[in-house]
């Protein structure tokens, strides 16, 4: 039997950012590896390393993300993918300068005279709601199963859906399971939780099932097909990501 932390996700709207490429800001239907470590660190209390001026913290946070990807492989279950919403901005911004050494604020920006704009599109996905299972690569107990359940339930820093403006809209009711494979215990749980909550229904819930995990030695599961993804942090600090392997299952 194996141990899996089963989660779940709902908001109004989240954005799982995918590869940016110009003015672009697209998101998957489902959440990206880095999307849920961010999650997982936020309720931990992990501070991102970019957010702090002393080195040693600087160094400390870095290795704390990174202990934390090594520990935990993800799986997730698709219940609702959601509707696609596009968010078009403009944003002022001052004519490039390479003399200019007094724009300390936005405020400073918007002093400048002939001032451009940037257009720009993002994408969110409304009422998009997912189960999600954890287990422990069992290279470090210092991120137990236990340690992230009881995160989830009281978080250290406001968590959210891929973007600050994307919060949750419901408790992560997170529970410990023991199963034979990860697709069971994502099952196990969404039947769990249907028996208390109508929110799969109420968004529309039926048809056909999506499992996206990574590589786990008691899936149980099949691939449809297998497709990479660039979400496996390789420095938190720099923000810097490399490939891996998702694999996608397509269920009735």
């Amino acid at each position: 039997m194996n141990r899996y932390l089963v989660f779940q996700l709902y908001g109004p709207l989240a954005s799982w950012g995918e590869q940016a490429v110009g003015k672009a800001r697209h998101s998957a239907t489902h959440p990206s590896r880095s999307a849920m470590l961010g999650l997982l660190a936020a309720a931990l209390g992990i501070k991102r390393p970019d957010t702090v001026t002393d080195q040693q913290e600087v160094e400390k946070f870095e290795a704390l993300h990174m202990l934390l990807a090594d520990s935990v492989g993800i799986g997730i279950k698709v219940i609702s993918s959601g509707s696609l919403l596009k968010d078009y901005q403009t944003t002022q911004v001052p004519p490039h300068n390479k003399k200019a050494k007094h724009l300390y604020t936005r405020r400073d920006e918007l002093l400048e005279e002939k001032l451009g704009t940037i257009l720009s599109n993002r994408e969110y996905r409304q009422d998009a709601f997912y189960h999600v299972a954890i287990w422990s690569k069992g290279k470090d107990e210092k991120f137990s199963l236990e340690t992230l359940l009881q995160a989830l339930q009281k978080p250290v820093f406001t968590p959210y859906l891929g973007r600050k403006s994307c919060p949750p809209a419901l408790p992560f009711n997170p529970v410990i399971v023991k199963t034979e494979s990860l697709k069971s215990a994502l099952d196990q749980y969404s039947d769990s939780i249907r028996e208390k909550e109508s929110v799969a229904e109420y968004l529309g819930q039926g048809g056909q099932m999506q499992y996206f995990w990574e590589t786990c030695p008691h899936s149980g599961m099949l691939e449809n097909f297998r497709t990479p993804r660039y979400d496996e942090s390789i420095s938190r600090l720099r923000w810097q990501f490399r490939a891996r392997e998702e694999f996608t299952l397509l269920d009735e």
